[in-house]
């Protein structure tokens, strides 16, 4: 089966390339994002259209499944919150050949995000400079949506506080990462929950990636005695010594794991300006795909480094291929996470990168994906 799935993979991802991609990118890249969305909450109604899909993007390995936290994952990529920000394409998701998603980031209320437009591509830096500001329909629709169904692959839920002027105290921007929360609880939602602390794009900044108020954050979840993992997703642009902090909250807290990492909005950054190869249109926003590529690996390569296996760490930032993947576990990640990768490359990379990534290991001499986690950061 190895040689018909790999040749599959081949020829789906050179007609993305030379005939849909071409066509797609001449559009606005939300309303692409849109139909997408669209396309894929169709797929996943029916058993049919799920297996033609599986049929054309799936692909399993046996040394590419892991037991984390308790929680099975089929293979280590995933996709990463922001592109099912409501929840709408679950049912799919496995068959395109993810070993997860997240959806979101869900708050409290529903948010209408920040005005259009609000997504560009960078074509020849391989990025998207992303300004949604957290759209999402609110806590209690989604989990209403959501509510009752078997999912199958482990899905995450990120949570972040509603992007306007109500949640701006730190009172406030607290009880609307609770309320979100407890809804999603409720429907006994989720088989791990994310923190979102670094949105660059919401009303008020990032406050919670100060070290009082992200403490201020993590009792009051502490105090719901959670029972599912947390991880915090990480900004790409914190000091050292802020990481060092935030390290330390985790341990106090009892937080599971990071998320490393969102995107970046620091244009001033010499590592980010060195990717950037495009005319910027805007000012606004934060990059995501290969110009945050460094930034993300370095802390993974920074905090595993500091805390070896006792954090779950999940990779997230210019993964396009599957040494991109395989330089990130190697550092210290057991999971990956993809949106960008995916958009520029076409839906079969999935396949591919977990394709690659089960020639890698058997080069390397491992029998299973766990086995290279931290290898190259010892």
């Amino acid at each position: 089966m190895e040689f018909p799935v790999n040749k599959r993979a081949k020829v789906m991802h050179f007609l993305y390339l030379n005939f849909l991609k071409p066509i797609l990118f001449l559009f606005d890249p939300e309303d692409i994002h849109d139909l997408f969305t669209g396309v894929g909450s169709f797929l996943g109604r029916y058993a049919l259209t799920k297996n033609i899909t599986a049929w054309f993007f799936s692909y399993q390995n046996p040394g590419l499944e892991q037991e984390i936290l308790g929680i099975k994952f089929k293979n280590p990529i995933g996709l990463a919150a922001g592109f099912d920000k409501n929840g709408l394409m679950t049912d799919v998701l496995p068959a395109v050949g993810f070993g997860f998603a997240e959806i979101g980031s869900v708050t409290g209320k529903p948010c209408t995000g920040n005005t259009k437009p609000r997504l560009w591509r960078l074509p020849n830096s391989k990025s998207l400079i992303v300004y949604y500001g957290l759209k999402n329909d609110g806590a209690e629709k989604i989990s209403q949506r959501l509510s009752g169904k078997n999912f199958n692959i482990p899905i995450g839920i990120s949570l972040a506080k509603t992007n306007d002027e109500k949640t701006v105290t730190t009172e406030a921007g607290i009880a609307d990462y609770l309320f979100a929360y407890e809804k999603m609880r409720e429907e006994e939602l989720g088989d791990y929950y994310t923190i979102n602390i670094s949105c660059p794009n919401a009303f008020g900044g990032q406050p919670f990636n100060d070290p009082a108020r992200l403490e201020l954050l993590l009792k009051k979840f502490a105090e719901t005695k959670f029972t599912k993992p947390i991880f915090l997703k990480m900004p790409p642009d914190l000091t050292e010594t802020e990481v060092d902090q935030i390290i330390s909250l985790a341990r106090t807290y009892k937080i599971s794991g990071f998320i490393c990492t969102n995107l970046t909005k620091d244009r001033g950054n010499e590592v980010l300006k060195n990717k950037i190869k495009d005319i910027l249109p805007t000012d606004k926003g934060g990059f995501s795909g290969k110009v945050v590529a460094d930034l993300a690996n370095n802390q993974i390569k920074y905090i595993y480094q500091k805390t070896k296996s006792e954090f779950v760490i999940i990779g997230c930032g210019g993964v396009f291929n599957a040494e991109d993947a395989y330089q990130k576990i190697r550092l210290g990640a057991s999971l990956i996470q993809m949106i960008t990768g995916m958009i520029f490359e076409g839906p079969q990379v999935v396949s591919e990168i977990n394709q690659g990534l089960a020639f890698l290991i058997q080069k390397d001499g491992f029998k299973n994906i766990s086995e290279a986690v931290g290898v190259d950061n010892k």
